[in-house]
């Protein structure tokens, strides 16, 4: 098989091992940057990506609850939950470019290969950081709610860009300031920091999203608004709910008239 762009995607997507598919999400990006990975779209994208082989996932339902206190458990669980979500966006990234990038430009194609290698540093970060704290990624369970979303919309760009970075990612924005200001309090300063960097970086990513978004749907004559309202009536399975971080999310190019209809 050719390889192009949608080939060195799916061995991304395909490699389990953690460490194995950060360097292999920067070396593609870094690749298509420089002009070394030609666009092209011979191959599928897999039904779902690999993850490590150790690695215990469980039905949402069945996680355990975690605390919010300072405990030594309470902190591992809370930076395993946040590596975590930031493993699965590389994931998340490199699916819609593999999966829809044909269909859309090149901005779209560079915009979220761009948030495929920010997850990535992502995840390095906060693996780091567990480290730290004598954890490491795969010692708790995880679900795959997030995947879910993925699959949900697998055959939808448009639903894909609502759910993804418009609502869950979206999320983000609202939950963060919140534990950054937890973790600052605990004197975890190096947390914090990797915090506001993730904070920082997820109102970019939301707003490609949101930017994409608008582009499909001017392009198809839909109002930008009732078109998301719909789609996520259709393909989210949970609810919006406050609090909403209102100057982040109007950054990112959500407004509230959008949001606060679905609350």
């Amino acid at each position: 098989m050719t390889v192009d762009l949608s080939t060195a995607i799916r061995d991304a997507l395909l490699t389990g091992d953690k460490r194995s598919k950060v360097m292999r999400t920067r070396k593609l990006v870094r690749d298509w940057r420089h002009g070394n990975l030609p666009t092209g779209f011979s191959a599928a994208m897999p039904d779902r990506p690999e993850w490590p082989v150790d690695l215990q996932v469980l039905p949402p339902s069945q996680m355990p609850k975690r605390g919010k206190g300072g405990s030594q458990r309470n902190r591992v669980a809370l930076w395993h939950s946040l590596a975590h979500i930031e493993f699965v966006a590389i994931d998340l990234a490199l699916d819609i470019v593999g999966r829809f990038g044909a269909q859309m430009d090149h901005a779209f194609i560079t915009d979220f290969l761009d948030v495929a290698a920010d997850e990535a540093m992502h995840f390095a970060l906060i693996e780091r950081h567990l480290g730290t704290i004598g954890a490491a990624y795969g010692d708790l369970p995880v679900h795959e709610g997030l995947w879910q979303a993925a699959g949900d919309t697998a055959h939808n760009l448009a639903a894909r860009l609502a759910i993804v970075p418009m609502v869950l990612e979206a999320r983000g924005l609202d939950v963060t300031p919140a534990t950054l200001e937890r973790v600052r309090s605990q004197g975890d300063g190096r947390g914090a920091k990797i915090l506001q960097r993730i904070l920082d970086d997820e109102i970019r990513h939301v707003a490609a999203g949101s930017r994409h978004f608008a582009k499909i749907c001017t392009k198809n004559g839909q109002n930008p608004q009732n078109h998301w309202k719909n789609l996520v009536k259709t393909h989210f399975r949970g609810a919006l709910k406050p609090p909403f971080n209102d100057s982040a999310r109007l950054a990112a190019g959500l407004s509230r008239e959008s949001y606060a209809a679905l609350v």
